[in-house]
C-alpha cells in the first residue's frame, strides 16, 4: 500500500509540473510571437519570422519537457488521477496571461481556478492505486480481455461512422464531429502510451520488454492514434473557436480516458462506492472550472484581411497617374475613391 500510495503522489508530482511547464509554455511561444510580429509579418499572415525568436523556441522546450513529463506521470499513476489534472495547465496559463500579456483575469475566472483546485484535491485524495504489472505480457492479456475489446471495436466503429459518413456532411457545422474523433482516439493513445511506459519502467528496472512484440504493437498504435487525433483536432481548432473547442475536448477526452482506463487497467476494482463517487464529482468540479474560465475569456481581435476595409480609419493622401487625392477620415471613402487606388495598385 505504502508503494502504491508512493506511485500516485510520485504521478500526482508529475502531473502538476507538466501542466505547469504546458501552461507556461502557451504564454511564452505567445511573447515570442509578439516580438516575432512587431518586426516582421505575423503568423496568422504566414510569417515564420518566429523561427529566429528564441523566446519562442524556449515556449517550444517548455511544452516538450512538459509532455515528457506527463507521459513519465501515466507510468506511476493511474489515468483517471493523471488526466484530469490537465486542467490544471489552464489555470497557469489564465494566471500568467494576467501578469505578462495583460489578458485580464475576471472574477468569474479566478472562481473557475478555485474549482479546478478543488475538483483536483477531491481526485488526489480518492484516486484508485497503480495496480503491480511485471511484464508487458500481462498489459497484453488487459488489452486483450473481452470488455476492452469490445470498448475498442466500439471506439473504431463510431470513429469510422464519424469519418466517413458524418465529417463530409457536418464536420463544418458541427463541432462535435472532429472533438468526437480526436477524444475516442485520444483514449487509445492514452492506453497505449501508458503502456508502452510501463514496458520503458520494466526495462530500466533490468527485465527487458524490448524483444516482446507487444511493446511494438502497442508503439505502432500509439503512433498511429497520436497522428489521427492530432490531425483532427487541427481540423477542430481550424474550424471553430477555440474557446469552445477546449472545454469540450477536455471534457469528452478526459471521459474517454477515464472510462478505458477503467475497463483496461480495472482502476476501480476493489475501491469504495464513496470513492469513486468522489473521484467522479471532484471531475465533475474541474471540468465546471474549466468551462467557467473559457466562458470568461477575452475572444481574439478579428483579423484584418482586406487592406482597403481599413480606409475610412484613416486619411489617405495618394498620387495616382500624376493627380493627388485626398479622403479624410471624417467622411466615407467614396467607390470612385477605391476604384482608382485599385486600379493603380495593380497595374
Amino acid at each position: 500500500m505504502d508503494a502504491s500510495f508512493s506511485d500516485n503522489l510520485t504521478g500526482f508530482i508529475l502531473a502538476v509540473v507538466s501542466s505547469a511547464f504546458i501552461g507556461s509554455s502557451f504564454i511564452i511561444k505567445k511573447k515570442g510571437l509578439q516580438r516575432a510580429a512587431a518586426s516582421g509579418p505575423p503568423a496568422s499572415s504566414g510569417g515564420y519570422g518566429y523561427l529566429l525568436e528564441p523566446l519562442w523556441w524556449i515556449g517550444m522546450v517548455t511544452m516538450i519537457v512538459g509532455e515528457i513529463a506527463n507521459f513519465v506521470a501515466y507510468i506511476f499513476a493511474p489515468a483517471v488521477l493523471v488526466t484530469p489534472l490537465g486542467a490544471l495547465s489552464i489555470i497557469v496559463s489564465a494566471v500568467l496571461a494576467h501578469f505578462l500579456l495583460k489578458e485580464k483575469l475576471r472574477k468569474m475566472g479566478i472562481y473557475g481556478c478555485v474549482l479546478c483546485i478543488v475538483g483536483s484535491t477531491l481526485i488526489v485524495l480518492h484516486a484508485p492505486s497503480e495496480h503491480s504489472l511485471s511484464s508487458v505480457e500481462e498489459i497484453w492479456e488487459l488489452a486483450t480481455q473481452p470488455a476492452f475489446l469490445l470498448y475498442t471495436a466500439s471506439a473504431i466503429a463510431v470513429v469510422l461512422v464519424l469519418v466517413l459518413y458524418c465529417e463530409p456532411r457536418y464536420g463544418q457545422t458541427n463541432i462535435m464531429v472532429y472533438i468526437g474523433i480526436c477524444s475516442i482516439i485520444g483514449s487509445l493513445t492514452v492506453m497505449s502510451i501508458k503502456a508502452i511506459g510501463i514496458a520503458i519502467k520494466l526495462t530500466l528496472e533490468g527485465s527487458s520488454q524490448v524483444a516482446h512484440f507487444q511493446t511494438w504493437v502497442f508503439a505502432m498504435v500509439a503512433i498511429t492514434c497520436i497522428i489521427t487525433q492530432l490531425n483532427y483536432l487541427n481540423k477542430a481548432l481550424d474550424t471553430f473557436n477555440t474557446a469552445v473547442v477546449s472545454p469540450i475536448y477536455y471534457a469528452l477526452f478526459t471521459s474517454f480516458t477515464i472510462l478505458a482506463s477503467a475497463i483496461m487497467f480495472k482502476d476501480w476494482s476493489g475501491q469504495s462506492a464513496s470513492s469513486i463517487v468522489s473521484v467522479l464529482c471532484g471531475f465533475i468540479t474541474v471540468l465546471s472550472g474549466t468551462m467557467v474560465l473559457h466562458s470568461t475569456r477575452e475572444p481574439d481581435p478579428p483579423l484584418i484581411t482586406d487592406v482597403y476595409s481599413s480606409l475610412p480609419q484613416i486619411s489617405w493622401l495618394v498620387q495616382v497617374n500624376g493627380n493627388i487625392w485626398k479622403q479624410k477620415d471624417d467622411d466615407e471613402v467614396s467607390p470612385d475613391f477605391i476604384t482608382i487606388l485599385r486600379q493603380d495598385h495593380f497595374k
